[in-house]
């Protein structure tokens, strides 16, 4: 019997485990902080062992393997030694791919993933069976147990294709790469690179590579390091054969000489940036058949991803808008992009190594005052100190909140895109975004 240690009592962790034991795995998960009580219910349920508060060395290096969650960083010193004595370390994405003959969608990127996640995954099930998972809603080892869909769209981050070896979807799809998560990659932007990458490592000629045709980051990559897969590019500025390009506010979408076009006019999602994630959404959409009519109206009717630009309230005419979700410089980038009124922007957190510059442009044209919420805003204020009449710090979210809605004047926008992490002062990006709300509401 191979023994399966799991490192995080999370979604992931405590999925895998349901499914491991289905395939007869003797299974132990370990959690260094504390698991959620409805996790240690399901796994007291199912007679899984299990502790939390430590890791005991000794039950962990007598394994066969190892999952480890996202979340644990190489660099601790547990993994190293696992490392060292030669364990095969695995994502949830490795271990549960094994078990199913779904077709997998897997998309990745520094930005854009979760809403062409969800907005594929809403086109597909039109009319196809298909389940959501990888980053998002129940787990994906859960659900091949549970469910066994014939299709997935998986919501895929660099830190769950660092720990693949046989993982292939059958369509990889890259939204973008920009500099984020570097504290995980020594600072090292290539490294990054190189992760993000790794969707595509194990596909061959029969898959098929989705990106954004107008990343440099990616075009330059690309040239170097071929792929096997057949690839499929999405542009807004270029004509492309073979692939999606926008056309007189047409997208047009062409694989292997069969065409089909679709007017953006009535697109749900506002922006430039999801006039991509539509674009990628429809092109895996094409791909596996699905007629161009439900397309279409999957676009026209679909309603955004919470903490993500979500249109909270108008109070006194100003528009509340909570973009928690931005947790690096390239989404507030859009977002700020995407503004169309002055602007007082909630801005900050933990900092990932962020190079503000690109923001500048923006702040200098559409924001009014910025309210820096986070433990430590020295860089905030150090790069746009000069650029606003008002700058203010706080930790307090609702005080944050209350601020703003001082500042600001009919036909404003208060805009929460953080352009950092929210560790700091918040559990993550949700609690982040919720607190905004509550806050706003509570005005």
């Amino acid at each position: 019997m191979k023994r399966l240690v799991i490192l995080g009592g999370g979604e992931s962790g405590v999925g895998t485990a349901l499914l491991a034991k289905d395939k007869e795995f003797e299974v132990f998960v370990s959690d260094k902080g504390e698991i959620k009580e409805k996790y240690k219910q399901v796994l007291i349920h199912n007679e899984i062992e299990f502790e939390d508060g430590v890791h005991s060395v000794d039950k962990i290096l007598n394994a066969d393997i190892i999952m480890k969650s996202p979340g644990i960083p190489d660099k601790v010193p547990l993994i190293k030694e696992i490392r060292a004595k030669g364990i095969t370390v695995v994502s949830e994405i490795e271990f549960a791919s094994q078990y199913t003959n779904a077709t997998l969608v897997g998309i990745t990127g520094s930005n854009g993933k979760t809403t062409t996640a969800i907005l594929t995954h809403h086109v597909l099930n039109q009319e196809l069976n298909v389940g959501l998972a990888g980053n998002i809603g129940d787990s994906f080892a859960k659900q091949i147990l549970e469910h066994d869909y014939q299709n997935y769209v998986l919501e895929v981050s660099s830190f769950q294709l660092d720990d693949i070896i046989e993982f292939k979807p059958k369509i990889a799809v890259i939204t973008n790469i920009t500099p984020d998560h570097l504290d995980r990659y020594e600072y090292q932007f290539e490294s990054y690179i190189t992760s993000k990458f790794r969707i595509a490592e194990n596909q061959t000629k029969d898959d098929y590579l989705i990106y954004d045709g107008d990343d440099e980051v990616i075009l330059n990559w690309l040239k170097d390091h071929p792929v096997q897969s057949t690839l499929l590019p999405f542009s807004l500025t270029k004509v492309i054969e073979n692939g999606t390009y926008l056309d007189n506010d047409n997208i047009k979408i062409t694989i292997d000489n069969n065409q089909i076009i679709m007017p953006t006019a009535n697109l749900a999602l506002e922006g430039k940036h999801n006039i991509k994630n539509a674009m990628a959404a429809s092109t895996v959409a094409h791909l596996l058949k699905i007629r161009k009519q439900t397309i279409r109206e999957s676009l026209e009717n679909f309603q955004g991803v919470e903490h993500r630009l979500e249109h909270v309230l108008k109070i006194n005419k100003v528009q509340y808008i909570n973009d928690s979700k931005a947790t690096n410089v390239n989404a507030t980038y859009f977002a700020l992009e995407s503004m169309d009124a002055p602007t007082i922007w909630i801005v900050g957190g933990t900092d990932k190594g962020n190079d503000y510059q690109e923001l500048f442009q923006f702040v200098n044209e559409k924001v009014k005052a910025v309210i820096c919420l986070g433990v430590d805003n020295e860089k905030l204020m150090k790069n746009f100190g000069g650029m606003v009449d008002i700058i203010v710090e706080t930790q307090f979210m609702s005080e944050a909140v209350k601020i703003a809605y001082k500042i600001a004047e009919a036909g404003d926008n208060v805009l929460l895109s953080p352009a950092c992490a929210s560790f700091d002062l918040f559990e993550n990006y949700e609690d982040r975004g919720r607190q905004f709300k509550d806050a706003v509401r509570n005005l």
